[in-house]
């Protein structure tokens, strides 16, 4: 499905985009985010599928940089998946784990440093925090759109970020979400 929902900054920066799909399918992507269990293990949703489809190598590379905290980034390789790199972030359970909203935009902006860090030209991002861990799809959007809307003109190698949602309610509503947000340093388009 063609991307929407499309922000830029300046020329040389970043494109924001939105689209629906299997973030375990993203061949367009040099790397994608897992929304990772503090285990860096297969699990459900996000996590469960990005670990089916790298196959046994992921965790296995995972073991030893496991346990992560509320808002911390690791990176793997992408073994099976048809991308260089996996960036695991875990984020907070919602009403548990506070402050939920600085701890959720911490995923994004170090999963953004940490590719940045790793050359990475294009990057997916899941809703994280939104499945078992029940931040509201609404709210988790806001943090996550503004957290990468303000941090996409500082980026020097990333040239795409995308925010690869399930369903086309997410990604309408991250949409929406995206066009609400104050006009600032990224234009949208």
């Amino acid at each position: 499905m063609p991307p929407s929902g499309a922000a830029t900054g300046p020329a040389t920066a970043a494109r924001l985009e939105i689209r629906q799909g299997d973030i375990a399918s993203q061949p367009d992507l040099e790397a994608v985010v897992n929304a990772a269990n503090s285990a860096l293990a297969p699990g459900g949703g996000v996590a469960g599928a990005i670990h089916r489809a790298a196959g046994p190598g992921l965790y296995a590379e995972c073991r030893p940089l496991a346990p992560i905290r509320p808002g911390q980034a690791v990176i793997t390789g992408g073994h099976r998946l048809p991308n260089r790199f996996v960036i695991h972030c875990l984020g907070p359970v919602f009403g548990v784990d506070e402050p939920s909203a600085e701890l959720l935009g911490a995923c994004y902006t170090n999963a953004l440093d940490l590719a940045e860090q790793h050359a990475v030209r294009s990057l997916g991002f899941p809703a994280i925090s939104t499945g078992i861990f029940g931040y509201p799809m609404d709210q988790a959007a806001a943090v996550a759109l503004t957290a990468v809307s303000r941090r996409l003109p500082r980026l020097r190698t990333l040239r795409l970020v995308c925010f690869v949602l399930w369903s086309e309610f997410d990604r309408r509503l991250h949409e929406a979400v995206l066009a609400s947000l104050p006009t600032g340093p990224c234009p949208r388009g």
